[in-house]
C-alpha cells in the first residue's frame, strides 16, 4: 500500500534545472541529452496564446532502469493541478518497466499561457506534441517511425484530455481516463428530462469551485476576476453565473472543449472509470463516452462508489484494473490478464470493513439496461401534488453538499429533513417490494406538471423508506428545466441518477421531487406547480453479473499497480484529495487511545500563498479545558477547520481518542463542535434544528440529552419559535447546546462568548468546567486572555501560525519572568501572553519546554 499512499502528495521532483521564465526558455524545445538521466526535467514550448504570447510546459521525463526501450505513458494531471501531483505516481510506473511523460497542463503551475479548458487548438495540441517528443526519445519503443507505443492515463481534467488527445492522434494506443466529462455544457446544466434539449438547472456551486481554483493569479493583461483563465472562457462563464442559464456561445465553446466530438476518431483501447456519488461528473457523462467510442480497438468501463465527492471503496482494485489495461495493451507479451469483463460495477460500501461487493459483465449495457431487464415497480398514485417555489428560490433543498460527499452519506437519515422542505417538496412512493432487486442503471418516472408559470425547474431524487427512516443510497439528484404552457399539462420523463444500489425485500422507494437544490441555481421566480404520475410505474434497471472475489483482479506482478490508484480520485487540484485519501489510509494510533486530541505538525497553506498554520503540535487530555489563545489571524480556526476534518493539511495529522480524523471519519461521532458560529434552518425552530441535527448522525434519539442541553441554551419558550427570529446571542447559545448533544468525548468551540453578554459568559464557565470534570475534554479558542483564564484549565499560545507555548494556566502564570525573578505571585495571562508574542517578559525557553513536558 505504500506506493498508493505517495501517489497525490505533491513530491517535489530533483529537478534537472530550474524552472523555466519567458526570458530563460529557447525558441526550441531542448534535446534529450545523452547519456539520460532517471529524470529528465526541461520546459516544452508549445503554441504560443492567441495574442502572440509565448507558452512553454513544465515537463519531466522519466525513465525506467536498463537502457532497452520502453512503451511510454503521459499522465495528466486535475483541473488546478500540477506536475507535482503526479512525481511519486511517475516514478512508481517508471520503476514498472514505462518511460513516463508528466507535465503541467498550460496556465497551471509554472507552465505559462492561459487555462482555456482543454481547447483542442491549445491544451489538446499541447498534448500531441508531448507525443512528438515521445516519438524523438530514443528510450521510448515505436510501432512505426514516428510512432511511439504510447497510453494516456488521467482524472476528470487530465481524463478529459486522454479521451481527447486520444481522438486527435491515432498514435496513441490505450486509455485510462477516470471521474471525467462527455459534454461540460451537459455535466454543467444537467437535464433529466428524457428528450429534452433544453439546457437544465446550472451547477452552481460546482462552477464557483471550478472557477475560484483558477483566479489565483492574473497573466499579462487579464483581469483579474479572471485569474489564469483564458478572457473569453472568463467572460462566458461569468455571465452565465449571473442569471443561471448559458448563452449560445458558451454552449458551443463548452460542447467544443469535450471529448464529445471526437470519440468517433479514437482506436485506442479505453478504459472508462467513473464515480456513483460523484455530483459533478456522473455516471451518465461515462454512459455518453462509452456510447460514443465506436471504433476504439475495445472499450471497458467502470462504476466505483467514488469520484469528486471522495474517494472509492474499491480503489485499490480499481487501481490495479487500470494498471492490467495499460500492460495488456502497451505491453501485449506481459503478464497482464487478458480478457477482462467489459462492465464492472460495485455496491454499497459496507458499514463495516467487509470487501465492497463488485460484479461484472461481458457486455456494458449503458444506464437504460437490456430491456428485458427493466422491472416495473408498482407506485401509489394518490391525488395530485401542488409543489411551491418560494420568491428567489429560498430557503432552498439540501441533499447533497458538493466535495463533501463522505459527510452527507446515505446513512444521514436527517438529509430527508433537509431536502424534504413543507411545500417545496411532494413524494410519490411505491408499494412495499416482494422480492429484492439489485439496481444498475438509471431508474424512470413519468410525471404530468401542470404550472402557473412558463417554466419549471424541479429536482428529484430516489429514496429507501424504512419505517420512519428515508435515506438516498447515492446522494444524487436529477435536476429538469421545462419549458412549458402555463395551466397546461406537460408530460415528462425522469431519468433517475444512474447507479448501482440494492432495494431490499419489503422496502418502499420515495420519488421525492423539490422545487429548489442549494447545489444548483435555482428559479427565483414564485410559482406553483401540480405534480401526478402519468404512469403509476417506477422502472427500475436490473443487470445480472458474476461477483468478483475481492482480489480477483489483483496481479501481484504490477508493480505500478497502487501508482495509478491517484487517477481515480484526482479532482480540481489532485493533491486535495491526496490529502484526504492519505488522512483515509492513516493508521490508528494506539499509543494515542486515551487522549482526547492530538494535533501533530499540521500545516495549512492557502491559494495565495499565506501560511496559515505552520508545523503546529499539541494535544488535549481528560478532564482538561484548553483554551486556544491567540489574536485575530493567529491561526485558531482553520486548526479547529482541520481538527473537525472540515479543510484538509498539507501536512501533519490529527488523531481523536488514537483514531485518524478525515471527513466522515467514524470517530468525529464523538466530537461536538462550533466552528466560525452556528449555522440553522430559519424556517425550522430552535427544538427542531436540534432533533434535525441529532437524526443526522442516526443515533438513538434517547441518546441525545435534549433537556440537558436546552437547559444550557437556556432560551425559554423561544426555543419552539422559528430560528430568524433569535438574536445572535440566542444562535450561539442554540449552537453550544447543538455541539453537546450526545455528551461527546471531545467538545470543540471555536470563540463560543461571541454575541453572549457578560452573565451569560459568566454562567457559561462552570458549565464548560463541569463538563470536563466528567472526564470529557474541551477545546476553546479565544483572543479573550482574562475569559480564557477564568475558564481554562491549559492554554495553548498561537501567533502567525506557530504554537508558542502550552501547558496548564498554572504553570503558564506562574513561570519565571525574562529577568530570572523566581517570584511565586501569579502573573496576569495576559502579561505572558504579551510576553510571549513580544518576545519580551516571556518564560524562559527552557522554562517553556519543562511546561509543554508537564
Amino acid at each position: 500500500m505504500a506506493l498508493g499512499l505517495a501517489l497525490l502528495g505533491g513530491i517535489p521532483v530533483a529537478r534537472a534545472d530550474s524552472t523555466p521564465s519567458p526570458t530563460a526558455t529557447a525558441s526550441a524545445t531542448p534535446a534529450v541529452p545523452t547519456p539520460l538521466p532517471r529524470e529528465y526535467t526541461r520546459p516544452v514550448t508549445v503554441t504560443p496564446e492567441p495574442d502572440g504570447t509565448r507558452v512553454w510546459l513544465d515537463t519531466t521525463t522519466f525513465y525506467p532502469p536498463g537502457a532497452q526501450r520502453a512503451p511510454a505513458v503521459v499522465l495528466a494531471h486535475g483541473f488546478g493541478g500540477s506536475i507535482g501531483d503526479l512525481v511519486a505516481q511517475a516514478r512508481d510506473l517508471a520503476a514498472s518497466g514505462y518511460v513516463v511523460l508528466a507535465y503541467t497542463a498550460r496556465g497551471f503551475g509554472q507552465s505559462g499561457g492561459r487555462v482555456h479548458l482543454n481547447d483542442p487548438a491549445f491544451e489538446v495540441a499541447d498534448a500531441v506534441e508531448l507525443v512528438d517528443l515521445l516519438a524523438a526519445d530514443p528510450r521510448v519503443e515505436l510501432d512505426a517511425p514516428g510512432d511511439p507505443r504510447v497510453g494516456v492515463a488521467g482524472a476528470s481534467y487530465g481524463g478529459a484530455l486522454a479521451l481527447m488527445l486520444a481522438g486527435a492522434d491515432r498514435r496513441v494506443d490505450a486509455v485510462a481516463a477516470g471521474i471525467t466529462w462527455n459534454d461540460l455544457a451537459d455535466a454543467f446544466f444537467p437535464q433529466a428530462a428524457v428528450g429534452v434539449s433544453q439546457a437544465g438547472p446550472f451547477k452552481g456551486l460546482w462552477a464557483s469551485r471550478f472557477f475560484a481554483s483558477s483566479v489565483g493569479r492574473s497573466v499579462g493583461g487579464s483581469a483579474p476576476t479572471c485569474g489564469r483563465f483564458d478572457p473569453t472562457v472568463c467572460r462566458l462563464f461569468l455571465a452565465a453565473a449571473q442569471d443561471g442559464r448559458p448563452s449560445p456561445d458558451l454552449v458551443a465553446l463548452l460542447h467544443a472543449h469535450s471529448p464529445r466530438p471526437t470519440l468517433g476518431s479514437v482506436r485506442a483501447a479505453t478504459l472508462l472509470v467513473q464515480g456513483m456519488t460523484d455530483t459533478l461528473f456522473g455516471i451518465d457523462q461515462a454512459d455518453a463516452n462509452a456510447r460514443g467510442l465506436t471504433s476504439a480497438a475495445e472499450v471497458a468501463v467502470r462504476w466505483t462508489d467514488g469520484g469528486h465527492d471522495g474517494p472509492s471503496s474499491t480503489a485499490d482494485a480499481d487501481s490495479t484494473a487500470v494498471t492490467n489495461w495499460l500492460d495488456r495493451h502497451l505491453r501485449p507479451s506481459g503478464t497482464a490478464p487478458s480478457g477482462a469483463a467489459q462492465f464492472t460495477w460495485s455496491g454499497l460500501p459496507p458499514r463495516r470493513n467487509a470487501p465492497t461487493p463488485q460484479w461484472s459483465a461481458q457486455g456494458y449495457p449503458g444506464v437504460t439496461g437490456p430491456a428485458a431487464d427493466v422491472q416495473a415497480v408498482p407506485m401509489q398514485q394518490g391525488r395530485p401534488r401542488v409543489l411551491i417555489t418560494p420568491p428567489g428560490g429560498l430557503p432552498a433543498s439540501t441533499t447533497a453538499v458538493p466535495g463533501l460527499g463522505a459527510l452527507t452519506g446515505s446513512a444521514s437519515a436527517a438529509a430527508y429533513g433537509l431536502a424534504a422542505l413543507p411545500g417545496q417538496s411532494v413524494i410519490f412512493d411505491t408499494q412495499p417490494l416482494a422480492a429484492r432487486l439489485d439496481v444498475v442503471g438509471s431508474p424512470r418516472v413519468s410525471l404530468v406538471v401542470r404550472s402557473s408559470a412558463a417554466e419549471v425547474t424541479l429536482f428529484a431524487s430516489l429514496w429507501q423508506v424504512t419505517g420512519d427512516t428515508a435515506t438516498l443510497p447515492r446522494r444524487l439528484v436529477a435536476p429538469v428545466r421545462l419549458a412549458v404552457t402555463p395551466g397546461v399539462p406537460t408530460r415528462v420523463e425522469l431519468a433517475l441518477p444512474a447507479a448501482s444500489y440494492p432495494m431490499e425485500a419489503g422496502s418502499t422507494w420515495r420519488v421525492l421531487v423539490t422545487s429548489t437544490d442549494a447545489a444548483y441555481a435555482n428559479s427565483r421566480v414564485a410559482r406553483v406547480d401540480q405534480l401526478t404520475l402519468a404512469e403509476p410505474t417506477l422502472r427500475v434497471p436490473l443487470l445480472p453479473g458474476a461477483t468478483l472475489a475481492p482480489s480477483s483482479e489483483r496481479d501481484p506482478e504490477s508493480r505500478g499497480a497502487m501508482a495509478v490508484a491517484a487517477l481515480l480520485a484526482a479532482w480540481f487540484g489532485g493533491s486535495a484529495v491526496w490529502r484526504r485519501w492519505r488522512a483515509r489510509r492513516e493508521p490508528p494510533r494506539a499509543d494515542l487511545a486515551d487522549v482526547p486530541l492530538t494535533v501533530t505538525g499540521l500545516v495549512k497553506t492557502y491559494a495565495d500563498g499565506h501560511r496559515a498554520v505552520n508545523d503546529v503540535s499539541w494535544a488535549a487530555h481528560r478532564g482538561q479545558v484548553v483554551g486556544l489563545l491567540g489574536p485575530n489571524g493567529a491561526g485558531k480556526t482553520t486548526t479547529l477547520r482541520m481538527v473537525m476534518g472540515l479543510i484538509h493539511p498539507d501536512s501533519g495529522t490529527v488523531h481523536v481518542l488514537g483514531q485518524p480524523v478525515h471527513p466522515g471519519a467514524p470517530v468525529l461521532a464523538q466530537v461536538g463542535a462550533l466552528i466560525e458560529g452556528p449555522g440553522f434552518l430559519p424556517h425550522l425552530t430552535g427544538r427542531a434544528n436540534l432533533e434535525a441535527y441529532w437524526a443526522a448522525t442516526g443515533r438513538d434519539p434517547q441518546e441525545a440529552g435534549f433537556d440537558a442541553v436546552l437547559d444550557v441554551a437556556a432560551l425559554g419558550d423561544a426555543v419552539d419559535r422559528p430560528v430568524r427570529s433569535y438574536s445572535h446571542g440566542m444562535k450561539q447559545r442554540l449552537g453550544i447546546a447543538q455541539a453537546m448533544l450526545g455528551m461527546p468525548d471531545l467538545l470543540v468551540l471555536d470563540e463560543p462568548t461571541n454575541g453572549l453578554d457578560p452573565p451569560q459568559i459568566a454562567a457559561m464557565r462552570p458549565i464548560l468546567r463541569a463538563y470536563a470534570d466528567t472526564g470529557r475534554t474541551v477545546v476553546v479558542s479565544s483572543h479573550l486572555l482574562g475569559e480564557v483564564e477564568l475558564t481554562c484549565s491549559h492554554v495553548v499560545v498561537m501567533h502567525a501560525g506557530r504554537v508558542l507555548a502550552a501547558g496548564s494556566v498554572e504553570d503558564l502564570v506562574g513561570a519565571p519572568g525574562a529577568d530570572g525573578s523566581t517570584s511565586t505571585s501569579r502573573r496576569p495571562l495576559e502579561d505572558v501572553f504579551l510576553g510571549v508574542i513580544a518576545g519580551a517578559a516571556a518564560p524562559d525557553p527552557d522554562d517553556l519546554r519543562q511546561v509543554r513536558a508537564r
